[in-house]
């Protein structure tokens, strides 16, 4: 980032002042704080190879580049699936569920929307930037669609299949009383190694995702996450629930109080059709988690 506190060069202040709405934008593009901040150092490293004097709008042409290297960093994850997004722990917030009434349901308006980062990972690059840029930044779509070298009738396309499938998505990945109930009855019977009950809400085809030390592992079908369950059902006892980027899910912990798992459970139609769990140390100690219960 521009150095601004040792001399008032007016445009590394100009910059400075955009920063804040254009790590935003890469953020909700890539997902990464990591990967956004390397976003917004490099346009930082363009602007100041440009003569500025040739640029009209500051905002708005700090705006394309990050928007254009965003586009840039999705395409190539697109072609190298296998590469992680970056080095660190994955972005997790996670905040204790303290089970407001369902009247109070905005007080989760933040939590939920943090879930929005895991629908536009099923996005393609471009649509994911439309969406983006359009409906979370009010870029209009002629600036759109300069960015992806495309037409504005195009990127107005782009982003109204992205905005069906986020509304599309918007249900089961919300973090509503209804999918709170049905991680509550897994927890529960995993707690009791109730075999057909944790079949009752796994999804037959229900893909868990374990994050070990030993690297990612996959499971695939009811019948294998059960079992799984059943094994693992001791934690549950000394779990909290949660919200896990908006979804919910739940956050164990050790005897000393060093933190053990943390599970992020997405439901549909009353039923677990994914699960994410953390169980690398190192990593959960890199995360900002709650304090385990007194």
């Amino acid at each position: 980032m521009p150095d601004t506190t040792s001399f008032r060069d007016p445009m590394a202040e100009a910059f400075e002042s955009q920063r804040g709405r254009l790590l935003a934008v890469a953020h909700r593009m890539l997902g990464s704080h990591a990967d956004a901040e390397d976003v917004v150092q490099e346009a930082w490293l363009r602007l100041s190879r440009q003569d500025t004097a040739s640029i009209d709008n500051l905002a708005g042409w700090l705006t394309t580049v990050v928007g254009r290297i965003s586009l840039d960093v999705l395409r190539s994850r697109r072609a190298r699936p296998e590469a992680p997004y970056d080095d660190g722990p994955p972005d997790l917030v996670v905040v204790l569920d303290e089970g407001p009434a369902p009247e109070d349901d905005a007080v989760l308006a933040d939590s939920v929307g943090l879930a929005l980062l895991v629908v536009l990972d099923s996005l393609g690059p471009s649509e994911r930037l439309a969406f983006v840029l359009h409906d979370l930044f009010a870029v209009p779509f002629e600036e759109i669609g300069k960015i992806l070298g495309k037409s504005t009738a195009a990127a107005k396309m782009l982003a109204s299949r992205a905005r069906g499938k986020v509304r599309a998505a918007e249900r089961p990945t919300g973090a509503g009383r209804e999918q709170r109930e049905v991680v509550q009855a897994f927890l529960a019977a995993a707690r009791r190694g109730d075999f057909q009950e944790l079949l009752r809400v796994l999804d037959p085809e229900v893909r868990l995702t374990l994050d070990a030390p030993g690297g990612v592992v996959v499971t695939l079908g009811a019948t294998k996450v059960a079992a799984g369950a059943q094994l693992a059902g001791g934690a549950a006892t000394r779990g909290r629930a949660a919200f896990v980027n908006g979804l919910p899910g739940v956050i164990s912990w050790r005897e000393d109080g060093a933190p053990l798992s943390v599970v992020a459970f997405h439901v549909l139609d009353r039923r677990i059709t994914a699960i994410t769990a953390m169980v690398d140390p190192a990593k959960l100690a890199l995360l900002d988690l709650p304090a385990a219960p007194a």
